[in-house]
């Protein structure tokens, strides 16, 4: 072949009809789908395998807090009636296992580019294409990009003083090593005391000759109460898995499948609300916060709530003094993401676990030996930062994204992220998100919410085929509508009364914007059809002969 020729075969590789960002689930269901409409699509994926979070966070108890035979895709019936969960709540080896199997099974790989990152990304006004720069310096061309980066893929270290001089090993639990850690005689300081934390901390203090855990704000958390799933409850779930699959994506708020409450914690008497509160702590996981209909916009009937649990802490912690540091006081029950655990506070009952409240005296340092927080040293052979995620939009900041007039995603975002339905940002033509701020999102079973965004991104793209159309934009005035809605919708509830990363209060100088959709997966997707019916209502279409079709975006009631 000559070089005229191999030169032209490059050109031609390196565009595509559509560029997608991720190879996790949401990266993955997308390829799938645009594949099957006969597009040309590729996958760049910074990881050596696909699976996304899963792929990423292996640290010691790793574990979804969803249960398995509801965090799973629905596109496919062979799919979720052939794979078999082994427990309640499946730890991250086998939820990886799954996503290599989806990979596998779909032959998704050979459009997936490994070890690969996105670095900048530029829209092309002329031709209306964007040009997609890779670490390699490859520039790529594609009509349509889909981030498909997850909203907690970004993991965040402390900026301490003396960071690099510790001479022991550190470790993120968003970034941990793939051939795993050994504690066993090592003395250990975990920072942080959130959902990662709250699952490592029990499995780091069996094997660690002491764990010295630094909390700053503790977290409500509720016991998993996991299991092996038994193959009479998977079959319950199969035989009727589209039933369920419908109630999850119609019905339900949340993405998940459960009887929802219908009355206020205030009309159980006292002694009721106990019992119903205990019974809901014997099933165990995340659905305790929805044991009434009203724990998210009533304060009254939330202390209800938030006072069971600490009176849990109390009963199961031995130390009077330890059990206070551990109950959450400043924040409503639910408004942090809640935890779910296993033996978490059964944890500071051993002799080798220590507790230590930073929140009136924080980190001053890290030294060659340890750390120094009010005034005194802790020294350690290894420390780990449980400290989070830059979540729902760090994972678009890492990339250098210009849209029209070459504004950057950076400077639309300076005040707080601003979307139409989580999905497209005005100024930056085809260009999709999945699953990002303004859509429900991380309050939401996340593969609910992907397969409904990835289908209404492929059946968008469907019609704008068939209409001529070359790029959908997001007007101006329909992301301020929606902007305002999702503030007004979680305005009503409790949730900005919490520093929480909802709030990106985890992340110094991070404007401090509620930024998931809080008013429900159901009514949500009922939107998402609306606008889609309208003929995308609130976006701008040019066709291809360079007219613009704008629709007004509708009102929300």
């Amino acid at each position: 072949m000559s070089m005229r020729n191999e030169n032209a075969e490059q050109v031609l590789q390196a565009n595509h009809d559509v560029v997608i960002v991720g190879a996790g689930f949401a990266g993955m269901y997308m390829l799938h789908r645009l594949r099957s409409l006969g597009l040309k699509v590729r996958v760049f994926e910074r990881g050596t395998d696909v699976g996304g979070t899963w792929y990423w966070n292996r640290y010691p108890g790793a574990r979804c807090d969803v249960e398995s035979m509801q965090y799973s895709y629905s596109f496919s019936e062979e799919l979720q009636q052939e794979w078999k969960w082994t427990e309640r709540y499946a730890a991250q080896p086998e939820i990886l296992a799954y996503a290599r199997h989806v990979a596998d099974r779909f032959n998704l790989r050979p459009d997936i580019q490994f070890e690969t990152s996105v670095v900048s990304m530029s829209f092309d006004e002329e031709c209306n294409r964007w040009t997609v720069t890779l670490d390699s310096g490859q520039d790529i061309t594609a009509g349509f990009v889909v981030m498909a980066t997850g909203s907690l893929s970004n993991a965040r270290t402390p900026d301490l003083i003396g960071l690099s001089s510790f001479e022991g090993k550190t470790y993120h639990t968003g970034q941990w090593p793939h051939d795993g850690v050994d504690f066993s005689g090592l003395r250990v300081g975990v920072i942080g005391t959130g959902s990662s934390a709250i699952q490592a901390i029990p499995i780091i203090a069996g094997e660690a000759r002491h764990l010295t855990v630094f909390q700053r704000t503790p977290n409500f958390s509720i016991p998993a109460h996991n299991h092996s799933l038994s193959d009479e409850k998977a079959k319950d779930w199969k035989v009727n898995y589209s039933e369920l699959r419908r109630r999850a994506r119609e019905e339900s708020r949340n993405g998940l499948v459960f009887d929802f409450p219908t009355k206020s914690a205030l009309e159980d008497t006292e002694a009721d609300r106990s019992k119903h509160y205990e019974a809901r702590w014997a099933i165990g996981g995340t659905i305790f916060t929805a044991s009434y209909n009203d724990l998210a916009i009533n304060k009254a009937s939330n202390d209800t709530a938030a006072e069971f649990v600490r009176s849990k802490i109390r009963e199961i912690v031995k130390d009077p003094d330890v059990a206070k540091l551990l109950q959450p006081t400043t924040y409503p029950i639910g408004t942090k993401r809640i935890c779910v655990d296993t033996n978490y506070y059964e944890t500071f009952n051993r002799d080798n676990v220590t507790l230590v409240d930073i929140r009136n005296a924080p980190i001053e340092r890290i030294t060659p030996r340890g750390l120094i927080t009010g005034g005194k040293e802790y020294e350690f052979d290894a420390i780990v930062f449980a400290t989070g995620f830059d979540a729902m939009t760090g994972s678009f900041a890492k990339v250098d994204i210009r849209g029209r007039e070459g504004m950057t995603l950076k400077q639309k975002w300076a005040e707080g992220p601003k979307t139409y339905l989580g999905l497209m940002v005005a100024g930056f033509p085809n260009l999709f998100f999945v699953t990002g701020p303004g859509s429900p999102s991380v309050l939401s079973n996340m593969v609910v919410s992907i397969e409904q965004h990835v289908d209404w991104i492929a059946d968008c793209l469907v019609q704008l085929s068939q209409r001529g159309v070359e790029s959908i934009e997001a007007t101006e005035r329909s992301e301020s509508d929606w902007v305002a809605h999702v503030n007004e919708v979680a305005s009503k509830t409790l949730y900005p009364e919490a520093n929480s990363w909802y709030m990106g209060a985890n992340v110094p100088g991070k404007p401090r914007v509620f930024m998931p959709y809080i008013g429900g997966v159901n009514m949500y997707r009922l939107k998402c059809r609306e606008v889609a019916n309208r003929g995308y209502e609130g976006f701008e279409l040019r066709t291809i002969a360079g007219t613009s079709q704008s629709r007004r975006a509708v009102k929300k009631g």
